[in-house]
C-alpha cells in the first residue's frame, strides 16, 4: 500500500496542503513547531481515524475554523485504488469514507492502511506506565486481526460496566456482576492468548532488529506477563469482587497485562542511555512493520519516522539508514531538522524520492 496524494484542510496548523508523494521516499524537512509531525499525523490519521497525539478530535481543527477534512488516495500492492475521506465538524458526528462509501462503524476501517510510525512520543513506551505497553500490543494485532479487535472492544465494554457497579452507592446484584465478569472472562482468554501468540512470534524478529542496529553491542529481552496466566479470569474476578468494591474498580485481568523491556538482566528505563532506549524502540517499531507485512493481508505498510536521529551515534544512524533504504521496506516518510541525515538517506535511495519543506503550515517541494 502506498499513499499517491493527499489533501488536508484546517488539520492543527495545517490551513490548505495538496501533495502528491514518491512511493518509496518522502523526507520533510523543517524546523521544531513549524508542521512537520502535523502533516505526518494527518496520515496517520486516514490509517487509524484518529490522531497520533491528540485523541480529542476537535481539538486538531484549526483555530478559528469549523471543520477539517483529510482526504487520501492510496494504490495497493496489486495497483488498486483505494481513496479515504474523514471530515469533522464542531458539535457534529465524524465521517470516514471508503470509496465514498461511509463507514458505519470505524472499527471496520482498521487494518486497511497498515502503517507503523516512529516518534519521540514512544519514549512512553519505556518510561510510561503499562497502558502504553498494551496500546503497543493492540495497535498492532489489530490491525491484522479483527477477531482480536472485536474481543478487545467487547472485553473494555464489560469492564466498564463492572467498573461502574463496583462504584454504584447501592450494592450491585450478584447476577448482574456475574454477567460482566464472564464477558470479561470469554473475551479477555482471546485477548490474552492472541496477545501471548503475537509476543513469542514477535520477539526474536524484534531483537534480530536490534542487533543489527547495535552491531550485537547489547542483548535485550522483552516478557509478557498477564493474570490470565493464572487461571480461569472469572474464578479471579470472583475472588477479587468484595475488595474491587472497596477501591472502586477492578484490580485483576488482562487490562493489567504488562510487557517487560529488559536491556542485559536489567529494566530498560532504569538502565538504559538515551541512545539505547532510541534504539529499543526504533527495533520495536521495525519489527512491527516487519510483522504486518507478514501477516493478515499481507500488505507492505506504510512507515512514518519522525524526528528518530536524534540522540543516535553515527554509526547507529548508518544502520538505520541502510535498513530504511532497502528493498524491503515500502513507502516511507521521514521528517528531520538536519539536511545533513535527509541527504545521507537520499544518496543512498536508489529510487524514486520527493523532498518537501515545511515553515509556518506550508509545505512545499
Amino acid at each position: 500500500m502506498w499513499l499517491k496524494r493527499i489533501s488536508i484542510v484546517n488539520y492543527k496548523n495545517l490551513e490548505q496542503v495538496e501533495l502528491t508523494f514518491s512511493p518509496k521516499m518522502n523526507c520533510i524537512i523543517g524546523k521544531n513547531g513549524m508542521g512537520k509531525t502535523n502533516l505526518m499525523d494527518a496520515v496517520y490519521y486516514l490509517s487509524f481515524c484518529k490522531s497520533a497525539t491528540n485523541p480529542i478530535d476537535t481539538q486538531n481543527i484549526l483555530h478559528d475554523r469549523d471543520f477539517f477534512v483529510i482526504q487520501g488516495s492510496y494504490a495497493t500492492d496489486t495497483g488498486d485504488p483505494e481513496d479515504i475521506y474523514c471530515g469533522l465538524k464542531r458539535k457534529a458526528k465524524k465521517q470516514f469514507k471508503r470509496n465514498k462509501k461511509e463507514y458505519q462503524r470505524l472499527a471496520d476501517h482498521i487494518g486497511l492502511i497498515p502503517l507503523v510510525m516512529v516518534s519521540p512520543a514512544d519514549a512512553c513506551l519505556i518510561a510510561g506506565g503499562s497502558e502504553e505497553r498494551r496500546r503497543f500490543m493492540d495497535v498492532v494485532i489489530s490491525q491484522f486481526d479483527r477477531e482480536y479487535l472485536e474481543a478487545l472492544i467487547r472485553y473494555n465494554k464489560a469492564l466498564q460496566q463492572r467498573n461502574t457497579l463496583l462504584k454504584a452507592e447501592v450494592e450491585p446484584e450478584p447476577e448482574l456482576m456475574q454477567v460482566w465478569e464472564e464477558m470479561m472472562a470469554m473475551t479477555g482468554r482471546t485477548v490474552y492468548e492472541k496477545r501471548r501468540a503475537f509476543i513469542d512470534e514477535f520477539i526474536p524478529v524484534f531483537q534480530s532488529y536490534y542487533a543489527y542496529i547495535s552491531q550485537g553491542s547489547e542483548q535485550v529481552s522483552l516478557a509478557y506477563e498477564s493474570h490470565a496466566e493464572r487461571g480461569d479470569l472469572a474464578a479471579l474476578l470472583l475472588e477479587c469482587r468484595q475488595r474491587d468494591r472497596i477501591i472502586g474498580y477492578t484490580t485483576r485481568g488482562v487490562h493489567k497485562d504488562e510487557l517487560v523491556m529488559q536491556l542485559g538482566d536489567f529494566p530498560i528505563k532504569r538502565e538504559g542511555s538515551q541512545g539505547q532506549n532510541k534504539t529499543y524502540l526504533i527495533a520495536l517499531k521495525l519489527a512491527q512493520f516487519e510483522f504486518l507485512k507478514r501477516t493478515g493481508s499481507r500488505t507492505t505498510p506504510l512507515v512514518l519516522l519522525d524526528d528518530i536521529f536524534d540522540k543516535l551515534d553515527a554509526s547507529r544512524v548508518e544502520q538505520i539508514v541502510k535498513l530504511v533504504s532497502g528493498d524491503s521496506f515500502g513507502q516511507i516518510f521521514i521528517t528531520d531538522t538536519n539536511r545533513d541525515h535527509l541527504d545521507k538517506i537520499l544518496q543512498k535511495t536508489e529510487g524514486d524520492y520527493r523532498l518537501f519543506t515545511v515553515e509556518d503550515g506550508e509545505v512545499k517541494e
